[in-house]
């Protein structure tokens, strides 16, 4: 079976700054891998290459078998990639539904008859059935962040890409959302996750890479990966003699 997801060499740049250096690496169906590095490290750039917001200099996407490289964001995500926003951007004069049923109707093409069921199963999905009628700007960042997962899901995604989601929470939140996330793996849905709060990470997936100035400096078991030297080194700023 093909990954549902693979990156080839993958490689862009503006000018002096690489933000993508031949990073390569595949992810299976129904996996969840994490992603980590420092600020600046080229996580995002990644996430934007992959849904098509920037193009690569260089290398190859594929997804679920197909080269999508020069694919616009348009067709990637009625292919079935969806994404998160680090900070959450709801379309804030309308209702929870609205702004699901917007990802629904544009996002996977559903028809009507069928977009509102299907947005009704993922607001219970991410625990906003019982905010479905309240404006989005109302929501508690919580909130905000389980609205944003439940867009994403709302485009049907077979591939669903979360950019610290678990950002600006408290703990007994972040906990919250872990579950959630947990629950959506459940469905089969394949997972790409970059997040700084590692603990929450590493209670949800499979594998970890680590990133620094858009190369991949380190792939395996999350809690192997975090405690390699490499990463002590990198990541976590420790001094390999400390």
């Amino acid at each position: 079976m093909a990954p549902v997801v693979e990156l080839k060499n993958l490689s862009k740049a503006y000018g002096a700054i690489t933000v993508a250096d031949d990073l390569s690496y595949s992810l299976a169906a129904g996996e969840a891998l994490g992603v980590i590095g420092p600020n600046g490290a080229g996580k995002t750039s990644m996430f934007n290459l992959i849904t098509g917001s920037i193009q690569s200099d260089s290398g190859s996407i594929n997804f679920n078998g197909t080269d999508i490289t020069r694919s616009s964001a348009a067709k990637r995500c009625r292919m079935g990639i969806a994404r998160s926003f680090q900070i959450p951007q709801p379309f804030t004069g309308m209702t929870v539904f609205e702004n699901v049923l917007v990802a629904a109707t544009h996002g996977a093409g559903l028809p009507t008859s069928q977009a509102n069921d299907h947005c009704l199963e993922m607001l219970e999905l991410t625990g906003l059935i019982g905010k479905s009628n309240d404006l989005s700007g109302k929501l508690t960042l919580l909130g905000r962040k389980r609205l944003e997962l439940a867009r994403a899901l709302c485009a049907k995604p077979k591939l669903l890409l979360l950019d610290e989601i678990a950002g600006g929470l408290t703990e007994n939140e972040c906990h919250d959302l872990v579950d959630t996330i947990n629950t959506i793996r459940g469905t089969g849905i394949s997972i790409i996750w970059i997040e700084h709060i590692v603990h929450a990470l590493l209670s949800v997936v499979d594998r970890l890479i680590v990133i620094d100035f858009g190369k991949k400096i380190a792939d395996g078991d999350p809690k192997e990966t975090m405690a390699s030297q490499v990463v002590q080194e990198i990541y976590m700023g420790v001094d390999a003699d400390a």
